[in-house]
């Protein structure tokens, strides 16, 4: 029976510094590398940052000006995909022989994406999974991702895949993931309500995997109130985000976390045979399911909006 380790990273990046964010991920790597760890993710919009309490000056009908430069910040500091960026994130991946599973601003054109971007052992930037629905407020910053980026990856430890915050509650999303044969469901989020680990325990059972959570532990003292304001909270010892970070495994049992109001690296051991073991009694989408009654679609295709049909003549 082979084990492996995975890893959930909860912490506050430095989000109006992405260069500095990337150094500590490699801090954080190497620290996660000292407790075994085959693989690590890390949470929503942890480069770039995920700014709970920004509104970007906006309100029904208008956008002040003030509001716009707060974006052309967060864009500057976005990045792209791939970029010199996620090569010094693969070198972490590669330095400490680990996968890197991490959520970030993606700078796209012009428009951002909530993204999540998945690192082998070797360095190699596997791909991408962009945020299919932002909710509320992330609406106004962040574009919405297509089916052209619903990944799961084969790797030396499992299928691993992501699936972002306010996603799992999808169900047609998490249908996705399951049809692709995920093992190790990601779940990198800014959710911090306590409830949020039944949604994970649920998941688990239901896909018959292991879900990992990783949520920002985040203070009013790590917020860029020097370039953003805050209209959660200003106080700098208000906690933003409380964390929460867990492991589930396939029979919906805690195996790490949650914790909460800390900085913390959780781990776990994980084993393939246990998801086999699973879905003895329960496949949903094998024994379980029932295609004669009940199906599903999805459209995997990469939408632009704008295509060229033909080349250019002289």
């Amino acid at each position: 029976m082979s084990t492996y380790r995975v890893a959930v990273v909860q912490d506050a990046p430095i989000p109006d510094d992405s260069n500095a964010t990337i150094g500590l991920m490699a801090e954080l790597c190497e620290q996660a590398k000292q407790k075994g760890a085959d693989l690590v993710l890390f949470p929503e919009g942890f480069i770039g940052g995920y700014l709970r309490g920004a509104n970007f000056s906006a309100f029904v009908g208008g956008r002040a000006p003030e509001g716009r430069a707060e974006l052309q910040h967060y864009a500057e500091n976005a990045i792209e995909v791939p970029s010199d960026a996620t090569h010094r994130i693969g070198k972490i991946a590669r330095d400490n022989n680990m996968h890197i599973v991490v959520g970030i601003i993606e700078k796209g054109g012009g428009t951002l994406y909530c993204t999540v971007i998945f690192f082998d052992r070797s360095g190699e930037l596997l791909g991408k999974h962009r945020k299919l629905m932002p909710t509320g407020m992330e609406r106004l910053i962040w574009g919405y991702g297509d089916g052209s980026t619903l990944p799961v990856f084969e790797t030396d430890i499992g299928n691993v895949g992501a699936v972002i915050c306010w996603e799992n509650y999808m169900p047609l999303m998490r249908m996705a993931m399951y049809g692709k044969g995920v093992q190790i469901y990601c779940a990198p989020t800014a959710d911090d309500k306590d409830y949020w680990v039944g949604t994970m325990r649920h998941i688990a059972l239901e896909g018959r995997c292991y879900v990992l959570s990783s949520c920002q532990f985040m203070r009013g003292s790590d917020y860029p109130s020097s370039v953003f304001e805050n209209k959660y909270n200003p106080d700098p010892d208000f906690i933003l985000m409380h964390g929460g970070s867990c492991i589930i495994n396939p029979d919906g049992e805690i195996i790490a976390g949650p914790i909460y109001d800390e900085k913390a690296i959780l781990v776990a051991d994980i084993s393939m045979d246990l998801i086999t073991r699973g879905k003895m009694d329960f496949d949903v989408v094998g024994h379980y399911s029932r295609p004669d009654v009940f199906s599903m679609r999805v459209d995997a295709r990469k939408k632009d909006a704008v295509s060229y049909d033909g080349t250019d003549s002289d």
